[in-house]
């Protein structure tokens, strides 16, 4: 048994590379979706001489549409992972993910069509996040389980480089029509980025398919003569306590990033008055130097213990939040670049670690769900919910001070959950 289950029989760079290249595509859409959302959504899909901060309010409610579908893609495609295998799971959301973005894309806006068209945005943002809430996990668990023990944190990353890497080529691709043509952006320029994910999308299908199937799934299935019981239920049966814990210790990993970027590009462009050449901008330097430190912090994972850089990570953040939104005030686009960047270092401290924390809280049967409802019902809860709770709270207090505290609690609970989290070993499951 441990000898098929050997991660050393099989390619975990190749494994880790597709895993990186699936995320990236689907993290590209996503945040085409929460760029375009925080910039130009709240004019075109919504009547003309809505409020600004209103405009936005309903801009980010769509957006958190994808949200609250993540925990059904999640529970979907975490059966079939378990059941079926996890590449062709990661086949069919990198797919879905692939054809409704590029719908966006073409799709009329108020002034054209009135009310359907926000109607077909919230459609749409709605398949996009069941196909990125059945992705995710499978995407880790590739990469995690063809891993050896003693790198799995650093391989377990390549699936979190997608999320900077998404982000990167979204707010850079924004950046570059702004700075094209500023009013090229609300006319059709906004429309280009939807547009040009079909061909991310097939070089993504081209380097998923060529990935053999995860080894800890292999080994499973040769193990049982039949299938066993559903796996939610199981999920659900052996792991309630972990799932728990697991939603816990996510919310800065997938909520508190969306408060350092969606929400933080939306209020410096609508309250501080910053450009959006200089948010874009920005974002995009600070995506890079996330992409450029999550491998460094996933090594160091590896070599002095997740659970302590993340922990560190999460620390970061609660001493950057009150910072990073002050610096917006002072104008100076160098601090703001500064500042950003200090903060996306914290957060890649948080966030690339956190694949193997995961995926090790539960037992290979139900993994794939497991991994997928703490993940996703996080996202639903902390990511779909923080910028319109933040844009909710700005409007009540006027302040980003009940913003700032937000983002510290939600620190503290990630902080306090790392800590009672359990850990199964792949090795000592092998041999069992």
């Amino acid at each position: 048994m441990s000898q098929r289950t050997a991660p050393a029989s099989t390619h975990p760079a190749r494994a880790a590379l597709a895993a990186f290249v699936g995320t990236t595509i689907e993290w590209f859409d996503f945040y085409v979706y929460a760029t375009a959302a925080s910039l130009v959504f709240g004019t075109l899909f919504f009547p003309p001489g809505t409020d600004p901060v209103i405009g936005l309010m309903a801009s980010f409610a769509t957006f958190s549409v994808g949200f609250f579908a993540r925990p059904l893609g999640g529970l979907v495609f975490g059966h079939f992972g378990d059941r079926l295998g996890r590449k062709s799971a990661l086949v069919i959301t990198l797919l879905m993910m692939g054809v409704a973005t590029f719908s966006v894309g073409l799709l009329p806006t108020y002034e054209q069509v009135g009310f359907v068209a926000p109607l077909l945005l919230v459609l749409l943002r709605f398949v996009q996040g069941v196909a990125v809430g059945g992705e995710w996990g499978g995407a880790v668990l590739m990469a995690v389980e063809h891993a050896p023990e003693e790198r799995k944190t650093f391989y377990g990353s390549f699936a979190q480089l997608g999320n900077p890497a998404g982000a990167l080529l979204a707010t850079g691709s924004f950046g570059i029509i702004a700075a094209w043509d500023a009013d090229l952006l609300y006319t059709w320029g906004w429309r280009l980025p939807f547009l040009a994910s079909v061909l991310l999308v097939l070089v993504g299908l081209f380097i998923r398919l060529k990935v053999e199937e995860s080894p800890v799934f292999e080994a499973m299935r040769e193990e049982q003569d039949e299938p066993g019981e559903m796996p939610l239920r199981e999920a659900v049966r052996t792991s309630w306590r972990p799932l728990l814990l697991g939603i816990g210790v996510l919310p800065v990993a997938v909520g508190g990033y969306y408060v350092v970027t969606t929400f933080l590009q939306g209020y410096g462009v609508t309250e501080v008055g910053i450009s959006e050449q200089v948010i874009l901008n920005g974002l995009t330097l600070a995506a890079f130097v996330e992409l450029v430190a999550t491998l460094g912090v996933a090594w160091l994972g590896d070599r002095f213990g997740t659970t302590r850089v993340v922990t560190i990570g999460l620390v970061g953040v609660m001493v950057l939040a009150l910072p990073q939104f002050l610096v917006l005030e002072t104008g100076s686009a160098v601090l703001v670049f500064l500042m950003l960047c200090v903060m996306r270092l914290a957060m890649a401290a948080v966030y690339g670690p956190i694949a193997r924390v995961l995926a090790q809280m539960y037992p290979p049967r139900a993994r794939y769900t497991s991994i997928s409802i703490a993940y996703q019902v996080a996202g639903a809860l902390f990511g779909g919910l923080s910028p319109i709770v933040c844009t909710a709270l700005l409007a009540a207090t006027g302040s980003i001070l009940p913003v700032v505290g937000l983002l510290m609690a939600m620190s503290l609970v990630s902080i306090v959950c790392l800590a009672k989290a359990p850990r199964h070993r792949d090795a000592d499951l092998a041999a069992a």
